[in-house]
């Protein structure tokens, strides 16, 4: 379709929808409003695009410990500031101090930006989570372009952070551009929190947070995060919920020195026999977990619940093929996703401590760490289950009467993390969704971790939403990362949808 046609068609299912009072609800937004939003949108996708550009262009690894990345993470921050400056907002950035890093070098946190734009105490305040940082990504990992230059190829955009997360930031600041540039007051008031160490785990930001809750936050009434991505390729989605992750070590030492096998094999418990049997014992081959009471606390299946499952729009054949694999643990729709969702699953990660060079070399490790970690869901308890996982280690272990020493440890607990999706602003989420793409949305879950959810959720006390705007096949952390310029550009139009419907039911 020309691109000229294509947005006259939006516009005018817009115009429709909203003067026959909407396909799917009574409501109505002001439509002249809300065409010329679209209009200013569709016109100036080219300066989008091409800001977005610039965004990739900046290379702000957080994951690589070195001062380049951290100058650059550094611009990222100095650039967005100026950005929301350039649109009348009051700007801090916040000074995050230096991060110690296992060496002994330190290296400067890049700062936190809270900004605000209007304080009208009869509007609504929504305040939009975003981050700045990428993963690390270079051409010889198997990018087929540079991956900080945005090249767009049939539609889609490729570059580091095109999805994750830069992409949906500039979404959300393009949508306050097109009021200001219209000369439209805001429908609600805006703030940003934006941070630069997301992928490097939001270093120091919960105690940012914990500062701020009776100060920046206090005004806040709900919370947007776009950080993650639909369950389709063309359908949108709203999601309500996340699982939580406990990340553990299993080591097993017999000294601090490699043996050779030919010298001692057969006469030692070899660490990484002992290692290789813990690990099996952790699930089956049917994804089971078999450390027991595991599944206890685990929220019970509700009928309403496996109705949301049944009215999500996921083909199987479509989601296998662009997964490239051969066959998933299970056949139904509703059993992929009640086991990406809400039930834990467990995997393993690897082995420290192992030869895994080319070659052969006829090593007997003295020493082997092996890594797993539990994907947590509701209402299970982080503390619990590491004394579930502990417990039944040791008892394997102490059935091979090793004289090895074990030791487990849990070096990350995060909890999972569900919302009310009767709260007002899934409902304006909804309704913005059928305004912009002319459908209901998936009403889904993430069956990874996203921890400042549930940071804001339980320090701030507000609610909190994940409005993603990246297709399934976004590739988000991957080589060929990329974010169609449809949902580029029609996401900005769903947030500026989003802003009326929450002046309209706030």
């Amino acid at each position: 379709m020309d691109p000229k046609l294509g947005r006259m068609a939006a516009s005018l299912l817009a115009v429709l929808l909203l003067l026959e009072g909407g396909m799917f609800s009574s409501h109505s937004l002001p439509p002249a409003l809300l065409e010329k939003v679209f209009q200013y949108i569709d016109l100036h996708q080219d300066e989008f695009v091409q800001t977005l550009k610039e965004w990739v262009a900046i290379e702000s690894d957080s994951v690589q410990p070195v001062p380049r990345f951290r100058q650059e993470l550094f611009r990222m921050m100095t650039v967005a500031a100026d950005t929301l400056q350039r649109l009348g907002a009051h700007v801090t950035s916040v000074d995050m101090g230096s991060q110690q890093l296992p060496d002994g070098q330190s290296l400067p946190i890049p700062p936190v930006i809270l900004a605000e734009l209007g304080n009208d105490p009869t509007k609504g305040t929504v305040c939009f989570y975003g981050h700045l940082d990428v993963q690390p990504a270079d051409q010889g990992d198997g990018w087929l372009m540079d991956p900080y230059v945005l090249t767009e190829v049939d539609g889609k955009l490729y570059g580091r952070g095109a999805t994750d997360n830069k992409g949906p930031v500039l979404a959300w600041i393009n949508a306050v551009s097109a009021f200001r540039a219209l000369e439209q007051d805001l429908p609600v008031n805006i703030k940003f929190i934006i941070e630069g160490m997301e992928e490097a785990g939001s270093v120091a930001l919960e105690e940012l947070v914990e500062k701020e809750k009776n100060r920046f936050f206090s005004g806040v009434d709900y919370i947007v995060i776009s950080d993650n991505l639909w369950i389709s390729q063309r359908k949108p989605a709203i999601t309500y919920g996340t699982r939580g992750n406990s990340y553990f070590t299993v080591e097993v030492k017999c000294r601090d020195q490699d043996f050779h096998s030919g010298t001692f094999g057969g006469i030692l418990h070899e660490p990484m026999a002992d290692l290789v049997a813990l690990l099996g014992s952790l699930v089956d081959s049917s994804g089971h977990i078999l450390v027991p009471g595991i599944y206890d606390e685990v929220a019970p299946l509700t009928e309403e619940e496996i109705n949301t499952y049944k009215a999500i729009h996921l083909d199987l054949e479509e989601y296998r093929n662009s997964s490239r694999v051969e066959k998933f643990l299970f056949d139904t729709k509703e059993e992929i996703l009640m086991h990406l969702w809400r039930y834990p699953s467990l995997s393993i990660h690897g082995i420290e401590g192992a030869f895994d060079e080319p070659g052969a070399k006829t090593v007997i490790p003295g020493q082997v760490i092996g890594k797993f970690s539990i994907r947590l869901v509701p209402h299970m308890n982080v503390s619990v289950v590491e004394k579930q996982v502990t417990r039944h280690l040791e008892d394997v272990f102490s059935k091979r009467n090793s004289s090895n020493k074990m030791v487990v440890s849990m070096t990350l607990g995060l909890h999972p993390w569900i919302a009310n999706i009767n709260d007002t602003q899934y409902l304006a989420a909804k309704r913005a969704i059928r305004t912009v793409f002319g459908t209901e949305p998936d009403m889904i879950r993430d069956g990874s971790t996203i921890p400042i959810t549930k940071m804001f959720q339980e320090i701030v006390h507000k609610s909190v939403v994940l409005i993603p705007l990246g297709a399934v096949d976004d590739g988000e952390h991957s080589q060929n990362e990329k974010i169609n310029r449809w949902n580029y550009i029609e996401g900005t139009k769903l947030f500026a949808a989003f802003f009326l419907e929450m002046a309209q039911l706030h």
